[in-house]
């Protein structure tokens, strides 16, 4: 691997990092003002907006300017975000209200997420050739779910009555604040900065890319015209498909391991954030294992993979002890980092070949936080109506085992085309 592309990694585990610590952190902040559970679904539903309003603008701006430059814009629009949660309780003394703005302070940090995401997948493709792309990729998902796992934990860490009280009582942070979760938002605000100074490092790849208009009315119907143009390729579309469908329902069963963490095994929030960074370090483990034996003219052999994994939430319900419910979650963890980054690989190399590095994530982004959307307003709505969760568990079982089965049905019957026009494009580099 190309110097510059380990300095991509270490900006992205560090934003990753942050991203995660917060995600926990914020939801401490929430609990802490007896805010509705529904707004912690909500809370993440508002960062998912971000990707899928401002979709058809940021493959152009990581297109436009070098993705280094792009990458610490958007890490400083999630520092801006941290202090606005941070700040709640100086809009307004309604507690009701602060959660609120918590909500649309984390919708901001969605906006910087949006923005970084293309930049960062885009200058992968652009650095990496083709046959080295699931080897990137893998390494780069597998540091992402590391900094998932750390900043998981970390958040966790920070909101315990141990990290908390000090961060209160012997630092600087207790002469602007006696929240708990604040506290820890303050540790997370420095992370984002030390992820901005590697995007700094980030070299020019000297890529231009033909933009010819800038209009909002031209975006918007270039946007539309990639979206047709991924949608129309066998390939193409068959990959949106299914990682579309892995990350919305991935988006869910974060939450929902976090709620089953706390009804069905008693654990406090801090303790729950240890079940997120197990399903985290299985998927660790299946990126490894992926990288090294399978190619990208395999990728759409490992779908019977998804249809297992969906089978493994059905045990969800039925595990008590520790063990079993560890055994299960890393295994899970296993199974989906095994079958998502070949899909990912394939998706993006697809999407570069047929429009460019940003545009392409770009249409990946808007689909699966679509996706994303309509997934985490399910649950919000089954939350809303009081579901338990070991039904909302089944209802997702079902939903994950019955679309992956359909795709791995889709594309055996169609095998010998989707092979020839894989093995065609992969020939073409």
């Amino acid at each position: 691997m190309k110097k510059g592309f380990y300095i991509i990694m270490a900006a992205q585990t560090f934003s990753s990092l942050a991203d995660n610590a917060l995600f926990i952190s914020a939801i401490a902040l929430i609990i802490e003002l007896d805010g509705p559970y529904w707004m912690i679904p909500i809370m993440k539903w508002s960062f998912a907006l971000s990707y899928v309003v401002l979709a058809p603008f940021v493959g152009l701006l990581a297109d436009k300017f070098p993705k280094g430059h792009v990458m610490f814009f958007a890490n400083c629009i999630k520092m801006i975000g941290c202090f606005m949660i941070i700040l709640h309780q100086c809009f307004s003394s309604n507690k009701t209200i602060q959660t609120y703005l918590i909500g649309l302070s984390y919708g901001l940090i969605g906006i910087g997420a949006s923005i970084y995401s293309p930049a960062k997948y885009g200058i992968v493709t652009e650095i990496l050739p083709a046959r080295m792309l699931i080897k990137g990729n893998s390494w780069i998902e597998g540091l992402t779910v590391v900094s998932i796992i750390l900043g998981t934990c970390l958040g966790g860490f920070l909101i315990t009555p141990l990290a908390s009280n000090f961060l209160i009582n012997h630092t600087f942070i207790s002469s602007l604040t006696r929240s708990h979760a604040n506290a820890a938002i303050f540790v997370i605000l420095f992370i984002y900065l030390i992820s901005a100074a590697f995007n700094l490092a980030i070299r020019k790849t000297n890529i231009n890319y033909n933009i010819k208009n800038n209009s909002i009315f031209s975006i918007l119907n270039n946007f539309y015209k990639n979206l047709s143009i991924m949608y129309n390729d066998k390939i193409g579309r068959i990959s949106i498909a299914i990682t579309t469908i892995f990350w919305g329902v991935s988006a869910s069963l974060q939450l929902i391991v976090i709620e089953w963490g706390q009804k069905h095994l008693g654990y406090s929030i801090d303790q729950t954030s240890i079940l997120i960074g197990l399903v985290a370090i299985g998927t660790v483990i299946g990126s490894i294992i992926v990288a090294k034996y399978v190619r990208l003219a395999q990728a759409l052999s490992i779908l019977p993979v998804g249809i297992i994994m969906g089978l493994l939430i059905f045990m969800m319900p039925i595990v008590n002890s520790k063990t079993s419910t560890y055994l299960l979650l890393i295994s899970t963890g296993i199974l989906a980092g095994f079958f998502v980054v070949p899909m990912n690989a394939l998706l993006q190399h697809r999407g570069y070949k047929l429009l460019s590095a940003g545009n392409s994530i770009a249409v990946q982004n808007f689909n699966e936080q679509l996706s994303i959307l309509l997934m985490i307003s399910l649950y919000a709505i089954l939350v809303w109506l009081n579901i338990k969760i070991n039904t909302i568990i089944i209802i997702y079982g079902i939903v994950v085992t019955t679309l992956m089965s359909f795709f791995f049905y889709l594309t055996s019957i169609n095998k010998k085309s989707y092979d020839k026009l894989l093995q065609k494009t992969i020939n073409e580099e």
